[in-house]
């Protein structure tokens, strides 16, 4: 099954599922989960079902003093193993929502693998990235902070629950306002494999820039963008600082576009996102002195809406390499 990372925020999924997780620390697989809450959400932001739980960790509960959770409290409570199958019921299906969504997942996936149960999370998104993409105006993206912006109650910080359904408050508007802004939803694939031993893990949620620079593109690089032309697919694209969309979304457009993303400013880089018209430093700066094409962010998306074909990459194989073809020092 092909990934695709990203959707514009107009087309329909099927469905959030809205998780906060308190834990006894912040390294999965040592500090463990103390208590749970899973929302299941709407496409349209309304909450169709919940689940919440104390958890007994079998550890110490760690910073009492944030989450309020004391070893005494906890004794007795259900363990991960006995409610998987609950949260499970409402991650199937769903786009995993959390803040700073690659904490929470990881936490969840790492109590999992403990018990060697699977979640079907298939797709995960954060609603940090999905909120820097609205552009607010708020002075810093704490769940608190926003819980304000859209006029939320948080009766209880640092309570799943109560985060968990703060979280699916803010998602609503959140959801309406990436329409408004023809702005892309920052979701991402997730996956699981089984190794030859029968152990299945959770592929880890890693940054999208991390990814798609090692990601190959199935299409062969035209050389560099030329003012006045289209984008042709397998073209290189290089981003400065200075961009007014959030790198994730310009790397999505790039990706689904059929381009490549490339840290680097070299020789095989076919153009450089700046928004500075002399850029006198950074990317920009390189790829005026190597007399590659800068475009802003704003003419970049313009020219995303029409990329020509590019041409498919053949594969390689071992009959490709011959005698004839290489030489060896």
């Amino acid at each position: 099954m092909s990934q695709t990372y990203g959707r514009p925020a107009h087309e329909p999924g099927e469905g959030w599922a809205v998780v906060d997780v308190e834990t006894s620390g912040f390294r999965p697989g040592q500090a463990r989960i103390v208590s749970i809450a899973a929302l299941a959400v709407g496409d349209d932001g309304n909450v169709e079902a919940s689940f919440s739980s104390l958890l007994d960790p079998g550890v110490d509960p760690g910073p009492t003093h944030v989450h309020g959770l004391t070893a005494e409290m906890l004794a007795g409570q259900p363990t991960f193993g006995d409610v998987v199958d609950r949260v499970a019921d409402v991650l199937r299906g769903r786009t995993l929502v959390a803040h700073n969504v690659a904490f929470d997942y990881s936490f969840l996936t790492a109590e999992a693998e403990l018990i060697g149960a699977e979640l079907p999370i298939d797709s995960a998104m954060c609603t940090v990235e999905l909120s820097r993409r609205l552009r607010l105006g708020v002075d810093n993206l704490r769940l608190e902070t926003l819980a304000a912006h859209w006029g939320v109650t948080q009766m209880k910080p640092h309570d799943a629950l109560d985060d968990a359904l703060v979280l699916a408050q803010i998602l609503k508007p959140a959801l309406a306002g990436a329409v408004d802004r023809k702005a892309w939803l920052p979701v991402r694939p997730v996956t699981r494999r089984t190794w030859p031993n029968g152990q299945l893990t959770h592929d880890e949620l890693r940054p999208l820039k991390a990814v798609a620079s090692r990601m190959a593109c199935p299409y062969e690089n035209p050389g560099r963008f030329v003012a006045g032309r289209p984008l042709v697919q397998g073209m290189r694209v290089a981003l400065s600082a200075e961009v007014s969309h959030t790198y994730e979304e310009l790397i999505e457009r790039i990706l689904h576009a059929g381009l490549s993303y490339t840290e680097a400013v070299d020789q095989q880089t076919s153009l450089v996102v700046c928004d500075l018209p002399a850029p006198d430093q950074g990317k920009g700066f390189q790829a005026l002195d190597m007399g590659i094409s800068v475009v802003s962010d704003a003419d970049f998306m313009a020219l995303l809406d029409r990329v020509v074909g590019g041409k498919d990459l053949e594969p390689f194989t071992d009959a490709t390499l011959t005698g004839e073809q290489f030489t060896l020092f």
